[in-house]
Formats: structure tokens, C-alpha cells, sequence
């Protein structure tokens, strides 16, 4: 039985509708797993925003490896986020045109305009993040090329999440302005900052990358359930499990749907700094070595525990005696990462 992600699809579709049109220059991102709707499903919406007239033009997607997959369902232009490199897949040629590549060193534009002349190319302008991109100085030079031989579509900046860039960007933008730059493609910018920017600038044209927030932004219009596979009593003192556990209360034995190969019980490292999240992670920790994880798995609003580690289709859940039991069939509601899960089915209710 499935992993299930169900979708009010009419609410889901008015937040994005909502969001594009109060988000000038929108680009929307498509990459990974599609935020857990799958790459197919983003791409045909971003092609849903571009026919409703929102003035979405362009979908960027994380790699090369994905261009193919978002183009035959999107029809405006492809925007690639990941830096082009020599060793990077090469794109077909019935696509060529539509693609917009990264170039973050100065070595690789010649490179590129070598197997395609004439390409498109967004330059990028090292941030704080000091991820990708160029200095001033590289950039210049760079952006002169760029205008004689390519087709120079503007400047990227990528930030962090922790919010005061925008004194970051209007540092840069003397960069920009020295790289004749007439469009600056941002992301992690709130919408006044960007309101700002463009006052501030009123001959250039900003265009916010924006993937969670547009796809995720109404997590109310998205349920993930699992599937109640099995039930089994459980003694004090019985074994359960792969690993030959023994019970140490009475209570039931939960088999559901979703394990490790969908992502669930995956964490990625924690990113926040402050001392009370460090606490809470080494309880977790302590936990962990004793043997008692908590799941992201619920039932009737309380959260259940891991019997086991999870596997890697399914997850066995320990029910404390006196808990209502589920029946087998009965979907539990699961809390999941959307950017790190798979799913079996993707319902869209509408």
C-alpha cells in the first residue's frame, strides 16, 4: 500500500495563481524531486501560470540531468541554476535555444560558446555564500564577452535564508551596473526587499527565483498518509523485529507504509545554530542510542514512536496499551521534509 501525498488541488493551484501574480518577474524552481510533486507536475503548472498571463516566462530547474524531463511539459525558457562546467551533459539540439545556462568562471564562457555558439548566459556574482560565482573584477571582463558572443541575460546572486541581504545586494549593485547588466536574477529576497530594489533601480529588472514558498507556501493544501499494513499485539518481553528487539511494555506492534527509500526517518544535518535546537538534538541523540526515535507518523492527532529503525517500503510503529488500535487498511497522517520524500501516489482532489 502507498505512501500517499493528496492535493486540494483547487486550493494548492489558487495560492500558486495568488502567488505568481503578486510576484513581478517570477521565476519559478523545479529541481530535485519537485518539492515532492514530482518535476513533471511543476513544470506543467508553470505552463498553467504562463497561459493564465502572469508574465511567468522562464522555469529554473538544479542540474542539467533535468532540463529534459520539465521541457516537453513547459514551453517558455529553461534556466539552469547549477554552473555550467566543461564536463556538463551536452543539451539537445531541439532545446538548445530555450536553455539558459550559469556561468560562474571566467574560463568557461569560451568553453561553452565553443560547442554552442551564441548561447544564452547568466552570469553569477559571488555572494557571502562564496558558493559559486565571480568577483567584480572577473565579472567585468567576463560580462564584455558575454554581450559581444553570447546572448547576456543578467546577473545572478544566490543567498542564504538568514535574511539580511539586502544591504549585500545594493553593495553589489555597483557590479552589476559595471557589467551593463539590465536584469538581476535574486532568490531568498522578501517581497519588500525586492519592492525596494526595484525603486531604488528603476532601470533594471530583478526576477526572484522562488521554489518553497510558491509550491509549499499552503502546506494546508497538502496530507501525506500512510497505510496501516499490519497489526500485532505485543506481550512484555516479546521480540519483535530485524533486529530481534524486545518489547518493554505492552502495547501493539504498527506495520505502515513508507521507509528509507521514500525518506522517511532521513534527516539532514540541522541548520540552526541556536543553543536550544542544539539541546533539543542531543535529547534526540539519547534517545536515538537507547534504542526510542520518535516517527513522523500520527495517530488521532498523537505522535508514534519507531519500534525499529524504518526499512526501506515500510515502518514498524510501537502503540502504547490503551491507545485506540488501527485497523488494517487506515491511513495514518505522516509529517514529512516535502524536498526529501518520495511518494508512491499524488493525489490531486479537486
Amino acid at each position: 500500500m502507498p505512501l500517499k501525498l493528496t492535493v486540494d488541488a483547487d486550493r494548492w493551484r489558487k495560492h500558486v495563481q495568488t502567488f505568481a501574480e503578486a510576484t513581478p518577474g517570477l521565476v519559478p524552481v523545479a529541481k530535485g524531486n519537485g518539492y515532492g510533486l514530482t518535476l513533471r507536475k511543476l513544470a506543467h503548472q508553470t505552463e498553467w501560470l504562463t497561459g493564465l498571463g502572469t508574465g511567468v516566462d522562464t522555469l529554473a530547474v538544479g542540474t542539467y540531468n533535468e532540463v529534459w524531463e520539465v521541457a516537453t511539459r513547459f514551453s517558455g525558457s529553461i534556466y539552469v541554476l547549477t554552473p555550467w562546467r566543461p564536463y556538463s551533459p551536452e543539451i539537445n539540439p531541439e532545446i538548445a535555444d530555450r536553455v539558459i545556462h550559469t556561468i560562474s568562471r571566467p574560463e568557461d564562457l569560451p568553453l561553452l560558446l565553443e560547442r554552442q555558439p551564441g548561447a544564452r548566459v547568466i552570469l553569477e556574482l559571488v555572494t557571502s555564500m562564496r558558493r559559486h560565482g565571480m568577483t567584480p573584477s572577473d565579472l567585468w571582463p567576463t560580462a564584455a564577452g558575454a554581450r559581444e558572443h553570447a546572448r547576456f541575460e543578467g546577473i545572478t546572486m544566490h543567498f542564504g535564508l538568514d535574511g539580511g541581504s539586502l544591504a549585500e545586494v545594493r553593495a553589489q549593485m555597483d557590479a552589476v551596473v559595471g557589467a551593463e547588466a539590465k536584469t538581476v536574477w535574486v532568490s531568498h529576497l522578501s517581497a519588500n526587499e525586492l519592492a525596494q530594489l526595484r525603486a531604488a533601480y528603476g532601470d533594471i529588472t530583478f526576477r526572484p527565483r522562488v521554489g518553497t514558498a510558491l509550491w509549499l507556501g499552503d502546506r494546508g493544501a497538502l496530507t501525506v498518509t500512510a497505510t496501516v499494513e499490519d497489526v500485532h499485539p505485543l506481550e512484555r518481553g516479546y521480540s519483535y523485529g530485524y533486529r530481534g528487539r524486545t518489547a518493554l511494555r505492552a502495547g501493539h506492534l504498527v506495520v505502515a507504509s513508507g521507509g528509507t527509500a521514500h525518506g522517511i526517518g532521513l534527516e539532514a544535518p540541522l541548520g540552526d545554530t541556536h543553543l536550544r535546537s542544539r539541546a533539543l538534538a542531543v535529547a534526540r541523540g539519547g534517545l536515538d542510542a537507547m534504542g526510542q526515535s520518535r516517527s513522523p507518523y500520527t495517530l488521532d492527532g498523537k505522535a508514534l514512536w519507531f519500534a525499529e529503525p524504518p526499512h526501506m517500503q515500510e515502518s514498524m510503529l510501537m502503540l502504547p496499551s490503551g491507545a485506540r488500535v488501527p485497523e488494517v487498511g487506515e491511513e495514518l497522517e505522516v509529517r514529512v521534509r516535502y524536498t526529501a520524500t518520495s511518494f508512491d501516489e499524488i493525489v490531486l482532489d479537486s
